[in-house]
């Protein structure tokens, strides 16, 4: 019998691509969304576990509106902590591996080169600290099996996300301003759905180390920056982003200045980094366009 891998969080954008990866290579995947799973329930996620016996775990539900966790952070703990630590210890019981999806709001933002996988973590918003707490709850409870991928940036055809909405802004205003000073890695769910089969494959070979990855897409650059290359994709004129800067945009959590990941983790893993952000957009782009310009 083949092992069974369960996605949780299967509903949402990074769920539904790993899902359609696992289809791709006729691997046995139970799709569990929160109507089905709640993660933080330990009898919800027992009766899953009895039921589908999972070899492999892929946790993509997460409380991802990083704004409303500033005011309702036990709700966002929950989902983000109490969730993956509940899923941790039944993979323990049962022998499975984890794959917990993380994020770079677990440091501070403050860096000038790109975060390695064991830097001193430091998050600055709730959000960020409820998304720590679920990696503590994953490296403690499985130090053999346990995987964290953090990731950023994140676009994909299945879902609301920034390069959705600047489609649709292309088509309504003449000109966007958009944040210049903050600086990331866009990532295509695709490409991280793609590391994380591969990472699941690899630790039930025996030939993944448990820990950190870091699962963004090679380069940096700006939202400014990316804005600029969605419009050329578009066939727009990029000139027409105005870049701007993140006192114009106060928001409730506060942003990252600087969320560039260092990728030197996969090679203990002997898997190759995701590609440079430029090449996975262009490559994205067209299911991108249809989902927003059907």
């Amino acid at each position: 019998m083949s092992a069974v891998w369960l996605v949780t969080g299967a509903g949402g954008m990074l769920g539904g691509d790993v899902l359609t990866r696992l289809a791709a290579e006729d691997v046995t995947a139970v799709a569990a969304d929160r109507a089905a799973v709640d993660i933080a329930d330990p009898a919800s996620v027992r009766a899953a576990f009895e039921e589908h016996r999972p070899a492999v775990v892929v946790n993509c539900a997460a409380w991802t509106a990083v704004d409303d966790a500033e005011s309702q952070e036990d709700a966002a703990l929950r989902v983000n902590g109490t969730g993956p630590a509940v899923l941790a210890e039944a993979c323990r019981e049962y022998g499975a591996v984890l794959l917990q999806v993380s994020t770079d709001y677990v440091f501070a933002g403050d860096g000038e080169k790109p975060y390695a996988e064991d830097d001193p973590t430091g998050p600055r918003s709730a959000y960020g600290r409820t998304k720590l707490a679920g990696e503590q709850a994953v490296l403690s409870t499985l130090p053999d099996t346990g995987y964290v991928v953090r990731t950023a940036w994140l676009y994909g055809a299945g879902g609301g996300n920034f390069v959705r909405t600047m489609i649709k802004l292309e088509g309504v205003k003449d000109t966007l301003d958009v944040v210049g000073d903050q600086r990331g890695q866009p990532t295509w769910t695709v490409d991280l759905a793609d590391r994380l089969v591969r990472l699941g494959r690899a630790a039930l070979a025996g030939t993944a180390p448990a820990g950190v990855y870091h699962g963004t897409s090679g380069g940096e650059t700006t939202w400014y920056g990316f804005t600029r290359e969605i419009f050329r994709l578009l066939g727009a004129d990029p000139t027409r982003v105005r870049p701007t800067t993140s006192e114009a945009f106060v928001r409730p959590a506060p942003r990252p200045a600087f969320s560039v990941l260092g990728h030197d983790g996969w090679a203990r893993a002997g898997i190759e980094p995701v590609r440079h952000w430029r090449a996975a957009l262009e490559e994205a782009f067209p299911a991108l366009l249809a989902a927003e310009r059907p």
